[in-house]
């Protein structure tokens, strides 16, 4: 048995478990006792929210934890974003963290990719703000 974990939910939160959606009616807390895949709301990207290459890796990789019957696809799409991702930035710390993010995800470690993916967001975001800046002045 492994160790357990203690969540705490607040009235009409949502928690994602082996593919299956939970909301409880008031606070509570839950105590995953055995080994599950799960998410948190907070930690879920809505499809609206991926529109830079990272945010649209971590929507892949999510939907590989919330929806297990199309697991094979996510992991085919997620694969093909980091490739594409990879060829698209030149920033050594986003690129470290795109290696990082396809072995986690080649051995099976999707909320430990999604993690790495969530902490490259604000050098992406930095990137995006610059090359805006750059095309504006070049239009000008």
């Amino acid at each position: 048995m492994t160790k357990s974990i203690n969540l705490v939910l607040k009235a009409g939160e949502r928690l994602f478990v082996n593919g299956a959606v939970l909301r409880f009616s008031r606070k509570t807390t839950v105590e995953l006792m055995s080994d599950a895949v799960f998410l948190l709301e907070s930690h879920v990207l809505q499809p609206d929210q991926t529109h830079t290459p990272l945010r649209q890796i971590y929507f892949a990789i999510q939907t590989i934890l919330m929806d297990p019957k199309t697991a094979a696809p996510a992991l085919n799409l997620a694969n093909q974003l980091i490739c594409a991702a990879q060829l698209a930035f030149s920033n050594a710390e986003i690129l470290n963290g795109l290696d990082q993010v396809a072995l986690l995800t080649e051995t099976g470690r999707h909320f430990d990719a999604m993690k790495v993916v969530r902490s490259l967001y604000p050098v992406e975001a930095m990137i995006m703000s610059n090359n805006s800046v750059e095309a504006a002045s070049r239009a000008a």
